[in-house]
Order: C-alpha cells, then structure tokens, then sequence
C-alpha cells in the first residue's frame, strides 16, 4: 500500500441535509510523475478494472490514525463517499457533516478557500511494466490496482513538494525495491540472450 498526489480537488457548495458535498479525482489516467527522483509513474488506463472498492475511507493528510472524514463501503448509495471511475481517472464524492464535525468543517473551509486544493490516495498494485531501466529515471506502468484502501485532501498539489510526503517512507522503499528486482531480471535477461549468442556463434563456427 502507498499513496500518491494526483490531481487537483473541486469544492461545490451544495448543502443537503446540513452536510456539504465535496468532489474531485484522485487518480488521473496517462499523467507521468516524478516519484521523489527515483522514477517516472504512470497509472493506465483500465488500472481499476477489478479493484478492491469494498471500504475506501477519505482522511486529510493520509491521517489514518483520524476518524474518517466519509467513508465508502462497498460505494452502496448510503455510504457517505461514493467512488467511480470516468474518463479522467478515479473520481469521489463525499458528504461531510461540517455542522457536526469540526475537522469536516474545516476541511470544507480550507478547500473552498483553495488552501487545500490536491488530492491523493493509498492503493495496492496488483501488475506493473517498468520501461528504460537502463536510464536514471525509468517509467513504471501501473496496470492494475489490486485494492483502494483511502483517498486524502492534501495541502500541497506541487509534485515536487509533495511526492514523497505523499507516500509514506515504507511504500517509497517497495518501490525502489520493485526497481531494482526489475532491473536485476533484465540484466539477467540480457546476460542469457548474449550467452544463446555465443552458442550460436560457436556452433555456426564448427560447422
């Protein structure tokens, strides 16, 4: 599991039952980010197809020691967050008690104020493609996500401000760790295609 800033969040100042409506993606489709210099990530298209929705619940900050702002079990239409996934990426909508809920209130404040105005999540990654692992700054292609576990308001939308804040130092560890078995197979790789080449080499010389 690891998290990762994205996209910008939207407010609307929508009140329904003295609770207010905030939306925005949390993951968008074909966007390339820097992870902390380490690598380039990519999230494709089709990534949630089969994913894990059954409990999703939405923090600030990832502050998963905090009650939950709203929460989404199973995206049934009482949950208090409701997730889905568009042209753009993975998009939610959530209901806060900002009559009830001081933390929720404030959240809203600081959005409609722009003061918060990014959004990240927490996921685990089911499959992966690595590209031009012989470069400094390879491409890793998410192309499946096995599980959403929470989507956060964050304070800070720069990438390069935020990426590694974003995720929490143990998930940055796994990735790097991801990085350096892909690229230990495709050295591998790259040794046995050379050993058939000598082979076939000595072979044609023999003949």
């Amino acid at each position: 599991m690891r998290s990762f800033k994205m996209n910008d969040m939207i407010t609307r100042a929508l009140e329904e039952e003295n609770k207010n409506s905030i939306e925005g993606h949390a993951a968008v489709f074909n966007q390339t980010t820097d992870i902390g210099g380490f690598f380039y990530e990519v999230i494709e298209r089709g990534a949630f197809d089969g994913c894990d929705f059954s409990d999703v619940a939405l923090f600030v900050n990832h502050g998963q020691d905090e009650i939950p702002l709203a929460r989404s079990r199973n995206n049934d239409i009482n949950s208090t967050m409701q997730i889905s996934i568009d042209d753009i990426g993975l998009f939610m909508k959530a209901k806060l008690d900002v009559r009830g809920n001081q933390n929720a209130a404030a959240l809203y404040s600081a959005i409609e104020r722009k003061d918060i105005d990014g959004m990240s999540f927490a996921f685990r990654i089911k499959e992966q493609i690595w590209e031009n692992l012989d470069s400094s700054m390879p491409t890793r292609r998410i192309t499946k996500i096995a599980k959403v576990y929470e989507v956060s308001a964050v304070n800070n939308p720069a990438y390069e401000a935020t990426e590694i804040y974003a995720r929490d130092k143990n998930a940055l560890e796994e990735a790097k760790i991801s990085l350096d078995n892909a690229r230990s197979t495709s050295k591998n790789t790259d040794l046995e295609l050379e050993r058939e080449k000598l082979k076939l080499k000595l072979e044609l010389m023999e003949e």
